[in-house]
């Protein structure tokens, strides 16, 4: 047989083992592996987003099978395997991996823990948000290509109306690099985006003032910013995650380690094995029993309780260092800018979103001026075809054929060939006097329309505040509050001087969360029925102590508080730390207040019992906790506050009780003791008679007193009461030790005080949709008894 020489070729081995290499992985880092900067999405994610909006399945619509969505982008746009388009799939409809989900998933998605159901039997469709990510496709906002056969068109970038790759994070490994984005709040990344349309010079400095850090979908805690700074400068850097914990007293002799969030990617399985292994292997000490109550009404709630005798916050330290508790995070931001790939720094990756936000809503405008010009230009025709329709009708009857009677058209009516045509496809119907009219206001809205948009793409001003106010809208519809805290250090460490010693203010809610914030006079966010009770100036490098109901200071660094930046969006008061994370009460205590421990002061404290006490600015330097007034087994302490010494020889004290009487005395009455003073009776109680609110009020200072009757027998927030506010200077200083006067007269079925306060003038309240509301002063009337009267109020809904 004769050898066919002339069809073997040549080939260098290591020059095409080169050249097939460099084409894999450029294959592989272009569509497959890294994101594009501008819409934070790789291939696979954003074909699945494309062919979903192309087979029309909106939030408003029913869920399909993924499996058809699957079939459909792996036919059309993806020619890869079907596992790798479902998980894809998958992970952008789970909660707990993206901040801002872009599949609405319907079945078993999976868990941190678990992985998902097959593809058969969960269905999905569009989020909300992913209708934002591809809105306009259908008006030139970006550029299409063709897929792998040459048959469909796909879009090489979504418009993407957010940050994505900020907000939802990215995560991929490419052949000699890989990418890891953490996600972050929107509402901080949209603010910051604003920011930055407004000032295009912004230095990073700035913009972290509204992107402090991270937020992850699971919450936690991340210790140390350093890291993120760092990496929000070079697009490199590693920081540490911890789980958000606190000590509760799990039964009368044991305390637990309630974990209520988790680093992300970190189930309760995997808490739980890991620590089974190191109880086993006797690594660690002191574990008694962990318990799992987790459910999907209450969220994430893994137990894990300590022996008797042992301190709880010990071990807790050794779980943070030898558990997935902690967890170590790094940044890596690598993503396509130009299809090429480039490691990003914050106020980069901000400045290509804004770019192609920037580009999108050019070309839109330009799609929508050109789509409005050709129109007009139809519309002017018809007006001047109906001026005199009968000709207009016996022309085109008298025509031989369609390109005779548009030949005639347009030499008879000056018509161009487009209106020609347009005016021979229109049906007789259309030709009417009525007709006219909606052309002629078309016409007026068209050129408006054409002002507007010309206006639009001629200014660069206007545009780019078109766009932030479109970001605006984003972020009002897709706006949640910060789920992960931020701390610049561990707790129980030494303060790093390298962290600025800046003034700040601690402030505490009545639902018990505390945090941080750079002035007080920024409007803070809140959830419903959540009010500030206590503030206290400080410094970051500062401490401040909590006082709590059985007479005791808690010592606590403020640089260990959670911080809330100040910036133009509001910052959420939910994003602060509950006070069990970093300072352990026995059963039954509360925190009432805060109070800065740099500064001189007094403290002063009411009991239940109607004892005061003023408390000289003495605190142990190197306790963590101590006591400032005994109580009794059957007493507390209901109400405390700092002030100076000047300020309580001018000032009075005011006692309510829960018979409805008001004592108001000087303060300067009452001894400064030390701490181990008891106090002195502030207030004579008749039997079963509580004191429920007390207040230090300056003797000049407008005030009102504010009183909630009820029944003493009904449940709370049941029963119909009266609200009466009455002014302070209605009641005259009396002697301490006395009984004092009547300040609300019960009605029928009212026996007890079930609320009141004592506070400067206006009066506010929580209304019961957690607004707050000032209550009017004209409730405070005089009736026949010469008692400030009262007003009836269904409910007692919210605190004050």
């Amino acid at each position: 047989m004769a050898r066919k020489e002339k069809n073997i070729v040549d080939v260098d081995v290591s020059e095409e083992m080169r050249s097939s290499f460099l084409e894999y992985a450029y294959s592989v880092i272009y569509a497959r592996a890294l994101p594009d900067a501008r819409d934070g999405l790789k291939p696979v994610q954003r074909r699945i987003l494309f062919q979903m909006a192309a087979m029309g399945l909106r939030p408003d619509r029913g869920h399909v099978k993924s499996a058809r969505v699957v079939g459909e982008v792996m036919g059309r746009l993806h020619p890869h395997g079907d596992s790798a388009i479902y998980d894809a799939l998958v992970r952008m409809a789970q909660p707990f991996t993206l901040r801002l989900p872009l599949v609405d998933g319907h079945g078993n998605f999976g868990s941190a823990d678990d992985g998902p159901a097959a593809m058969r039997y969960t269905e999905a469709r569009m989020a909300q948000a992913a209708v934002a990510m591809t809105a306009h496709l259908d008006e030139d906002v970006v550029d299409f290509t063709t897929n792998y056969d040459g048959r469909e068109l796909e879009p090489e970038v979504l418009p993407a109306s957010f940050p994505n790759l900020l907000v939802n994070g990215a995560a991929g490994i490419a052949v000699g690099m890989a990418t890891n984005l953490v996600p972050h709040n929107l509402t901080e990344v949209i603010a910051a985006a604003r920011h930055l349309i407004a000032k295009p010079r912004s230095s990073l400095q700035e913009i972290m003032g509204y992107v402090p850090g991270p937020d992850f979908p699971t919450g936690g805690v991340i210790i140390g910013l350093e890291g993120i700074r760092e990496a929000y400068e070079t697009g490199r850097g590693t920081f540490r995650v911890r789980a958000r914990t606190r000590i509760e007293q799990t039964s009368p002799r044991r305390k637990g380690i309630v974990v209520t969030e988790l680093p992300m990617n970190v189930g309760p399985e995997r808490v739980i094995e890991r620590l089974k292994d190191l109880v086993q292997t006797k690594k660690l000490q002191g574990i008694h029993d962990v318990v799992d109550l987790t459910d999907g009404d209450s969220g994430l709630n893994l137990v894990i309780e300590v022996k008797s005798g042992v301190n709880p916050e010990a071990v807790l330290e050794q779980l943070f260092k030898m558990t997935p508790l902690e967890e170590t995070v790094s940044i890596n931001a690598v993503a396509l800018v130009s299809g090429q790939p480039r490691t990003l720094g914050l106020l980069q990756l901000l400045n290509v979103f804004v770019d192609h936000r920037l580009t999108v809503a050019r070309r839109r405008s330009a799609f929508r001026q050109r789509k409005a010009q050709e129109r007009l230009h139809l519309v002017e025709g018809l007006l001047i075809a109906i001026i005199d329709i009968d000709e207009v009708i016996a022309l085109i009857r008298g025509s031989d054929d369609a390109a005779a009677a548009r030949a005639r058209l347009m030499s008879v009516f000056d018509l161009s060939d487009t209106q020609a045509a347009y005016i021979l496809e229109m049906p007789l119907r259309r030709l009417t006097k009525f007709s006219r009219i909606e052309l002629e206001n078309e016409r007026e809205e068209l050129r408006s329309a054409i002002t507007t948009l010309s206006a639009l793409l001629s200014d660069d001003a206007a545009l780019r505040a078109h766009v932030s106010d479109e970001l605006a809208d984003v972020a009002r519809t897709f706006a949640t509050p910060r789920r992960t805290l931020l701390s610049e250090m561990p707790a129980r460490v030494q303060v790093d001087e390298d962290i600025p010693d800046t003034p700040c203010v601690v402030v505490l809610s009545s639902t018990g969360l505390i945090a941080r914030v750079p002035d007080l006079g920024v409007p803070m966010e809140r959830a419903a029925h959540d009010v500030i009770v206590s503030v206290a100036p400080t410094r970051s490098h500062g401490q401040v102590g909590l006082i709590t109901s059985m007479g005791r200071v808690l010592r606590l660094s403020v640089i260990e508080v959670p911080s809330l930046p100040a910036t133009t969006a509001s910052p959420s008061l939910a994003a602060g730390a509950p006070i069990g994370a970093f300072v352990h009460t026995e059963p039954g205590e509360s925190i009432l207040g805060v109070l800065p421990l740099d500064e001189e002061y007094e403290l002063v404290l009411v009991t239940g019992a109607g004892r005061v006490k003023r408390v000289t600015a003495d605190h142990p330097r190197h306790k963590d906790a101590w006591t400032v007034m005994p109580v009794d087994a059957d007493d507390a302490v209901v109400a405390a506050r700092a002030i100076t010494e000047d300020e309580a020889e001018s000032a009075d004290f005011v006692l309510i009780t829960s018979d409805a009487q008001l004592l108001r005395f000087a303060a300067s009455s009452v001894r400064a003791q030390g701490r181990a003073g008891s106090g002195v009776t502030g207030i004579g109680l008749a039997p079963n008679a509580r004191v429920i609110a007390a207040n230090v009020i300056a003797t000049t200072a407008p005030a009102h007193v504010v009183t909630i009757a009820g029944s003493s027998t009904a449940l709370p927030g049941t029963e119909a009461g009266t609200i009466k506010v009455s002014d302070l200077a209605d009641f005259p200083a009396k002697g301490r030790g006395t009984r004092g006067m009547r300040c609300h007269k019960f009605r029928s079925g009212e026996d007890v005080l079930v609320l009141a306060a004592v506070a400067a003038a206006p009066v506010r309240a929580a209304s019961a949709s957690g607004v707050p509301v000032e209550l009017p002063t004209e409730l405070a009337k005089r009736d026949a008894t010469g008692l400030p009267g009262s007003v009836p109020v269904l409910g007692l809904a919210g605190r004050w």
